[in-house]
C-alpha cells in the first residue's frame, strides 16, 4: 500500500512540474530555439525535479527498502505518466499514439524515453545510497 500511495505522490510531483514547464516550453522556448531544443532544456530540469522527489516521497512515506517496493512505486507512478500523456495526446492534439510517435523529434524523443526510464527507477537508485 505504501508503494502505491508513494507511486501516486510521485507521479502527481513530477508530472505536476512537468505540466507547469510545458507552457514555458511551447510559448516561449520552443518559438525562439525550436521544440528540439526546448525538449531537450526542459529535460535537465525535469531529472532534477525526479532526483530531488524520490528521495523525498520515499522518506516521507516510508518505502521498504525492498527492490520489488522501490520499483512499484516507479512503476506505478510510469504507468500514471503514460496514461496521462497518451490522454493529453488523444484528447487535446486528437493524435493517434502511431501519430504521435511519428511526429516526436528523433533526438528529444530518445532523451524523452531515457527520462521515462530514469524516472521509473529512481525510487531504487535512492535506495542504493
Amino acid at each position: 500500500m505504501r508503494s502505491l500511495k508513494a507511486g501516486v505522490r510521485y507521479f502527481a510531483v513530477v508530472f505536476g512540474a512537468g505540466f507547469m514547464l510545458g507552457p514555458i516550453r511551447i510559448l516561449w522556448v520552443a518559438p525562439r530555439l525550436g521544440t528540439r531544443m526546448g525538449e531537450l532544456l526542459e529535460a535537465p530540469i525535469m531529472l532534477v525535479i525526479t532526483i530531488v522527489a524520490a528521495p523525498q516521497i520515499v522518506r516521507r512515506l516510508a518505502v521498504p527498502l525492498t527492490p520489488s517496493s522501490r520499483l512499484g512505486m516507479g512503476g506505478i507512478a510510469l504507468g500514471l505518466m503514460l496514461i496521462a500523456e497518451f490522454t493529453v495526446v488523444f484528447w487535446l492534439r486528437g493524435l493517434s499514439i502511431r501519430e504521435y510517435l511519428a511526429g516526436r523529434d528523433p533526438v528529444a524523443a530518445t532523451v524523452y524515453y531515457v527520462m521515462l526510464g530514469v524516472f521509473g527507477v529512481m525510487p531504487l537508485l535512492v535506495a542504493r545510497r
